[in-house]
């Protein structure tokens, strides 16, 4: 699919070998990008902010189901049909496939080194030989498990990590475990505050290298893993929870809220992941953005999106 965006860019999907796809984009927007490593198709690319958005995992590589995404999205926001998309077309809500005002694809908040936005990187430093073992097996996991994982970006853990230890996270609520990265960032937060983590997970398979990594990484016993349907399970809950995780089914995100919003002390968290307008659930949205008990901001993180909703004193 090739489609002219602004007059001045070629965004161009090229498909790679075993059906994964690589991008590159057109020499006046790649000396802004972020250089990936290499694609399966060929060296590595110059990556566009616009295509980092499609690239649900992170991983450089866009799937089959990133593709076909990706091009729904792109073909609803061409208003005119005409295989160009305009400044307007691609400005944030300007269509059904554009982030929350604010953000954008590498808009004032985003992190893409454009005019305005911050183009900063840092890594994670460290303080213990503890949470070195921690990071390694955090480190082994994004590199060699996680195709296919539904895990969240590096840099989402790394934020999952801040909020929890930042309000001093007793107990933290996660509903989709997936092979348990973002609870081990989690965990992380909660060896420093003596918190506990209760995660919820459907896959038999996935729950079970889950396990293997919290043992991995030494911090099994912090972390309660519940196999089944969360949305049955978390009715045996009891509050008060301090920060509650939301990374499973979107469609579910407003059943989890109304179960799960009452256990919240005051002054906790709810965080949602996909935060997006490709993925997030319009009745969701306006619970946490209507609620006058609530606090809502969106963060853009390029690839997936993120809620930070405070339940107010």
């Amino acid at each position: 699919m090739r489609m002219q965006i602004a007059n001045k860019a070629i965004i161009t999907f090229t498909v790679a070998a075993l059906g994964v796809v690589t991008y590159a984009q057109g020499p006046s927007d790649a000396p802004r990008g972020e250089r990936t490593g290499p694609g399966r198709g060929g060296p590595p690319q110059f990556m566009s902010p616009l295509l980092r958005t499609f690239d649900l995992n992170g991983d450089g590589t866009l799937d089959a189901a990133e593709m076909a995404k990706a091009a729904e999205t792109l073909k609803s926001l061409d208003a005119n049909k005409d295989g160009k998309l305009t400044a307007d077309e691609l400005r944030p809500g300007g269509g059904p496939g554009m982030p929350p005002s604010g953000g954008g694809f590498g808009g004032p908040q985003g992190r893409s080194g454009r005019e305005g936005g911050t183009s900063f990187a840092s890594k994670v430093q460290p303080k213990s030989d503890t949470e070195k073992k921690i990071l390694a097996v955090l480190a082994d996991m994004s590199q060699n498990q996680r195709r296919g994982s539904m895990s969240v970006p590096d840099d989402d853990g790394r934020i999952l990590r801040v909020l929890a230890e930042s309000i001093g996270a007793k107990h933290v609520v996660e509903i989709g475990t997936s092979i348990g990265y973002s609870a081990v960032w989690f965990a992380m937060a909660l060896e420093q505050t003596g918190g506990k983590l209760t995660t919820y997970e459907i896959d038999a398979g996935r729950a079970a290298k889950a396990r293997e990594n919290f043992k991995r990484a030494g911090v099994e016993d912090i972390v309660t893993l519940v196999e089944g349907d969360a949305h049955e399970e978390v009715k045996k809950l009891k509050g008060p929870i301090d920060l509650l995780f939301l990374d499973a089914d979107k469609e579910g995100y407003l059943d989890y809220l109304n179960k799960l919003l009452p256990l919240v002390r005051p002054g906790g968290l709810i965080v949602a992941h996909n935060m997006n307008q490709r993925q997030a659930d319009a009745r969701f949205v306006k619970a946490i953005t209507t609620n006058p008990e609530l606090e809502t901001l969106f963060l853009d993180m390029e690839t997936s999106g993120i809620g930070v909703t405070l339940k107010k004193r």
